[in-house]
């Protein structure tokens, strides 16, 4: 309809021009006026016009159209008044366009928003990034686990790991990596995968990285107790009828009567030979008994009792209850708290538990050292949490058995059953938090608990 409309004015007006034209071409050959062919002339002139911008019109409010949409300039709207019913049409049809874009760019800008808000707060690192490593994307998780504000090149990344800027790059679509870095303050196990895809014929790699040290010590202690649980029935099962059975042969040895001359079936001698090696294995037996229920508390740590209470009073209950073995081994102790007033939601007494027990493996460790020195740290680490060290100068632990410290029944002193770390670490895990260690031999040793 819009379209027969502007085909009749154009169809009108230029019919009015010829009619014109030949009027003037008629005036001027059979009439004697000198006024009237210039009258005419601007008359044509004026229809000329006219037709001109009639047709520049339809052309502006086109091009002005195609601009909106090529700009995402949804903020316009086409009035036309004045120009004729052909334009009411064109009018309508703009605006109605114009509004489904502005609806549609609306819907696409909450949805953005959206995706926007749910990258930035998911806990999962998520990088893109291109070919050449340039980042176009990175999550608040990725800047927190690297602790940086932004991110331009994943070659960037090359101080926080290595390993972790050489894998990136060469990862797949669909593959998977597993990274282990060792930061200032703690150890990271971080699995990565990622996935390919193609945006504006850029070739994009979405990677997420997350951090599962938490998971695979969860998995490890529960192995470990599994065992334990298996090793402590079937040790239990074999040693009780020992048990029993040579206090029973001890007794009825006892009841024989050795001090007449009637022969006997053996002779005294055999017999307190036969006594003395059952009262062996008898001993021998409840001391296996005591080992067993010695690692069955790996398996009957009490839960937590949660209270909030300051570091600062467990430190000095610490220092009053290992004042005689530091006077003794004549060992420096200091403490620092940052910030002083800092408190702690845990199960104050596991938690001294442990400081303990690791201080008194310092001092062990100090043996031989004239100047011996260890130092209670307490302050809150990069990532918001609260972290406690014990800190020594003794004789360290060896790299090659550092990583198997924890593990239940190992242990590098002659004298030690194995279990203390590792009771350690499950009160922490317990706590959902951790321990660690650095060790730099005969110069410094740091235990790090964290909460």
């Amino acid at each position: 309809m819009v379209y027969k409309n502007f085909r009749f004015k154009i169809i009108v007006r230029i019919s009015f021009i010829i009619l014109s034209i030949f009027l003037l071409f008629f005036v001027i050959y059979n009439m004697e006026f000198n006024i009237t062919p210039v009258l005419i002339i601007m008359i044509v002139a004026f229809q000329v016009f006219s037709l001109i911008h009639f047709l520049e019109s339809t052309n502006r409010y086109l091009t002005n159209f195609l601009e909106s949409i090529r700009y995402s300039d949804f903020t316009r709207s086409f009035q036309v008044e004045g120009l004729g019913a052909a334009y009411d049409g064109l009018k309508e049809a703009f605006n109605d366009v114009i509004n489904d874009f502005q609806q549609i760019r609306t819907e696409k800008e909450v949805y953005q928003h959206y995706l926007q808000n749910v990258i930035q707060h998911i806990g999962i690192c998520l990088i893109v990034f291109k070919k050449n490593g340039d980042v176009l994307m990175i999550n608040n998780a990725a800047k927190k686990l690297f602790r940086i504000n932004k991110l331009k090149n994943i070659n960037s990344l090359d101080n926080f790991s290595p390993e972790l800027t050489k894998i990136l790059p060469k990862l797949k679509s669909s593959e998977k990596a597993l990274v282990k870095v060792q930061d200032d303050e703690e150890l990271l196990q971080l699995v990565i995968y990622a996935k390919e895809f193609i945006l504006e014929g850029q070739r994009l790699s979405l990677v997420s990285i997350q951090n599962i040290q938490m998971e695979l010590e969860t998995q490890e202690m529960e192995a470990w107790q599994k065992l334990i649980r298996v090793l402590t029935h079937e040790i239990m099962n074999s040693i009780t009828p020992i048990s029993s059975l040579s206090a029973t042969v001890n007794n009825i040895l006892d009841d024989i009567d050795t001090t007449d001359n009637i022969p006997q079936e053996i002779d005294d001698e055999t017999v307190i030979d036969i006594q003395n090696a059952l009262k062996t294995i008898h001993k021998r037996s409840q001391g296996l008994i005591h080992f067993v229920e010695t690692y069955r508390n790996l398996t009957k740590i009490p839960n937590p009792d949660f209270k909030i209470f300051q570091v600062e009073q467990l430190f000095n209950n610490i220092k009053k209850l290992m004042q005689e073995p530091f006077k003794k081994d004549n060992i420096e102790f200091s403490i620092k708290i940052e910030p002083i007033s800092l408190e702690l939601a845990a199960d104050e007494q596991l938690i001294e538990q442990i400081i303990i027990n690791l201080i008194k493996n310092s001092i062990q460790a100090m043996e031989k050292k004239k100047h011996g020195k260890i130092s209670l740290k307490a302050f809150i680490g990069f990532r918001g949490r609260a972290i406690i060290q014990v800190i020594d100068n003794g004789q360290g632990i060896l790299k090659e058995v550092i990583d198997r410290i924890f593990i239940p029944f190992f242990t590098t002193k002659q004298s030690g059953s194995g279990i203390g770390l590792s009771l350690s670490k499950q009160i922490m895990r317990l706590h959902s938090g951790s321990i660690t260690v650095s060790s730099q031999p005969d110069v410094e040793t740091v235990f790090s608990l964290r909460f």
